[in-house]
């Protein structure tokens, strides 16, 4: 086996998404080692990423079994595989993450864990290509014998997007040997026509798509346009009764209408968005301008009728999936943070495909709401589902419920390593080029091929623009759409740009010009569109891109269950440098009882406050819907939502009733 590794120490920084040449996208991301967070809010999370999540993942995989199973693939243990069918996605999903983070800060550690995890899965890998250590342990050789559930081909799809990390990130060619051969064989096998043994290829699908956005950036990588068609095939092959007619349900596998005649997403919400952005990579490379189009479309009725203020996705806790248009309950929301990670993925490549800035922010309303939530200040602890309110006594779920906090691995522990690589790769979905001209989507302290961010983002709405280098640039910075006012300073001026647009300064600029933005950061109250239930008659507060949470932490003298706020009282602000590594919080008035007490009936008639409330209750009003001891002014402190259950697994709600 041929093995090259990087021999300088400089960071290789690079993007997870790298488009052909020939692709059909309006943006392109900057190249490798052009876009590096350097300070502010994301620099210090991607260090504890690194630092601690990432090395301790190494720890997490062995004790879990991963290894283990890889090494009784391999021959070189006996035993029985342990874990979940898809436990090598961990594995890969870990080794992805290394492979960003040594681009990101080179270490000698990195590349041992690297070579050895690495040499471990190319000796499980059978002679033909073949490789999924759970399936080659249990099964007896049998492979994709039930794909619905066996995941053997999302396990492929994240061993390719591994593989490409590595080579880009470090210079390392031994994973993508082991992928190639894999995905050698996945050509040799799916599709339409003849195996090369002249036996019909397999029309089948997986349960669980990712593989089409593996396969596709393993084409990207090597040029082997087999892989590309066979990611093509397997979108198009859905919707057309393959997974129905083995027996699974549908709409849970993505699998009830043809992605291109698709109109929203339904079933489980992580497959969908995986799906979903595997088809826009296909898209792309392929010219596919109407499954583009399809992928908008759904794009668009899923923020419309599908998605939580936090930018979450995913209703139900059956079945992980999204439900039906404005289903979206508080305390019973399950927003899986791999979900969110996947919209993230999904709406980056829209992005790149467009140049709509209306993706730039959804992936920052996802990013810091949505994902961020889903992993401790610490970096260490995670949530596999994000609700929007937690109750003083709420449901205890084992393996995932929030009331038991963030937990630091998972049986089924796809969230975490997803989390890491993540935290790893987030430097190149900053900014995007095109001929001429830099776009800078989010903000953050960082450096950016020809211009440097200075930010206190997100909690301060200002933000520095540097250009380093003399020459012509079109310098496109993104207006996010809340805020209602953005001042823009440069060289030849001041703009006052609308909002949910990209703000394009272009001129010949000498080195050190600065562009500064200041944004509209003053808290708002949201109400939600009538039809979801669960948020009528509530408010949610939102200040600049973060949405807030009334966590029971900071309430004095009240429950978070008993709060009402006020409608249009003034809220205040105050910076908390001691708090949750640095937030703003706000002060919401608001009206709290200060007891409550039991009743023989929790309801009462509207119209006869006083009076009976059941046909069988006489007893008057202090047996009727409960006697709260007065209402009384309070006022509320909220903090960001990401930051939630940092203090223990409190009480917590987003939406907030309001007084009447």
């Amino acid at each position: 086996m041929t093995t090259t590794l990087a021999t300088d120490r400089r960071a290789r920084t690079a993007t997870p998404v790298l488009p052909t040449a020939d692709a059909r996208v309006v943006l392109r991301p900057l190249p490798a080692g052009d876009a590096r967070i350097t300070g502010g809010f994301w620099a210090l999370r991607q260090e504890r990423n690194g630092r601690d999540a990432v090395r301790s993942g190494h720890r997490q995989l062995e004790a879990a079994g991963n290894f283990r199973n890889l090494r009784i693939a391999a021959g070189l243990e006996q035993g029985e595989a342990v874990g979940p069918v898809f436990m090598d996605s961990d594995v890969t999903k870990w080794l992805e993450a290394v492979a960003w983070e040594y681009g990101r800060a080179p270490a000698d550690d990195l590349l041992e864990l690297q070579r050895e995890v690495t040499s471990l899965y190319a000796q499980a890998q059978a002679e033909d290509g073949y490789v999924d250590s759970v399936q080659q342990v249990r099964s007896g050789g049998e492979r994709y014998t039930d794909l619905k559930w066996s995941h053997e081909l999302y396990c492929a799809g994240h061993l390719y997007q591994a593989a490409v990390a590595q080579h880009r990130a470090t210079g390392d060619t031994a994973l993508l040997e082991v992928a190639i051969k894999n995905a050698d064989h996945l050509v040799r096998t799916f599709g339409d026509g003849a195996a090369p043994d002249g036996t019909p290829k397999t029309r089948d699908v997986d349960g669980h798509p990712v593989v089409e956005m593996g396969l596709v950036e393993l084409y990207r990588e090597t040029g082997t346009r087999d892989y590309l068609d066979l990611a093509h095939w397997f979108v198009d092959a859905r919707g057309h009764g393959i997974i129905e007619r083995a027996g699974g349900e549908p709409t849970y596998f993505s699998d009830r209408v043809p992605v291109r005649q698709a109109t929203t997403v339904e079933g489980h919400a992580v497959r969908a968005v995986y799906l979903a952005a595997g088809a826009v990579d296909v898209a792309v490379e392929t010219g596919d301008t109407e499954l583009l189009a399809a992928s908008e479309r759904q794009f668009a009725d899923m923020t419309a009728t599908k998605a939580f203020i936090t930018g979450g996705l995913g209703a139900r806790w059956d079945w992980e999936a999204f439900g039906d248009p404005y289903e979206l309950p508080t305390d019973r929301g399950y927003a899986e943070t791999c979900a969110a990670i996947g919209g993230v993925q999904w709406a980056w490549r829209l992005l790149l495909a467009t140049g709509k800035p209306v993706y730039a922010d959804a992936i920052e309303r996802l990013l810091y709401n949505a994902f961020l939530a889903g992993v401790s200040l610490a970096g260490t602890e995670y949530f596999y589902v994000n609700p929007l309110q937690q109750r003083d006594h709420a449901h205890r779920d084992e393996n995932r419920s929030p009331a038991h906090g963030r937990r630091g691995w998972f049986d089924c522990a796809c969230c975490p390593p997803n989390i890491m690589r993540t935290f790893a790769s987030l430097d190149g979905s900053l900014a995007t080029v095109t001929d001429g001209g830099l776009q800078v989507h989010q903000y953050a302290t960082a450096d950016l091929g020809p211009v440097r961010v200075e930010t206190g983002y997100p909690h301060d709405g200002r933000v520095r623009v540097t250009v380093t280098e003399d020459g012509p640039l079109a310098l496109g910075l993104r207006i996010p759409a809340w805020s209602d006012t953005t001042t823009v300073t440069g060289p030849d001026g001041r703009d006052h740009p609308a909002a949910g647009t990209l703000h394009v300064v272009e001129r010949t600029w000498t080195a050190g010009d600065t562009v500064e933005l200041v944004f509209d950061t003053t808290p708002h109250r949201w109400v939600a569109d009538a039809r979801i239930d669960a948020a009528r008659g509530q408010v949610a507060i939102e200040r600049g891109p973060l949405v807030y949470a009334v966590e029971q932490a900071d309430q004095q003298g009240f429950t978070v269950d008993d709060l009402t706020v006020d409608a249009d009282a003034p809220i205040t602000e105050e910076h908390r440098d001691d708090l949750l590594d640095g937030v703003v919080t706000l002060r919401v008035p608001g009206s709290a009882p200060a007891a409550h007490e039991q009743s023989a009936w929790p309801y009462r008639r509207l119209d006869r406050p006083g009076g009976a409330a059941h046909p069988t209750d006489t007893t008057g009003v202090d047996d009727v819907a409960g006697s709260d001891a007065g209402a009384t002014a309070v006022t509320a402190v909220a903090v960001p939502y990401y930051a939630w259950a940092n203090r223990g697994a409190l009480p917590m709600r987003v939406w907030l009733p309001l007084a009447r």
